[in-house]
């Protein structure tokens, strides 16, 4: 049996990873670009955006300034997508 905060989680990372997705396609980057840009592997960029793994405060920081979108809305808290950054 699942908690909820087991199954919350989940979800963010699913959330989390399709909206990943979807702002790597709109800018037609490849996932080693983004892997580069984070200094990650590209197998690490397949698991977020496939929802197997997360990342951490660091790398959401670059990720939401680079795509000029909010970490609420990366994490799946609001649909509104507005950057309220510098």
């Amino acid at each position: 049996i699942l908690h909820c905060q087991e199954v919350s989680t989940m979800l963010d990372k699913k959330i989390f990873g399709a909206r990943l997705y979807k702002l790597r396609e709109d800018t037609k980057m490849s996932q080693q670009a983004v892997a580069d840009l984070l200094g990650v592997t590209r197998t690490q960029i397949s698991d977020m955006e496939h929802g197997k793994s997360g990342t951490n405060l660091d790398r959401l920081y670059q990720l939401c300034e680079f795509y000029k979108v909010s970490a609420d809305y990366l994490l799946g808290i609001t649909d509104d997508p507005l950057w309220r950054g510098k």
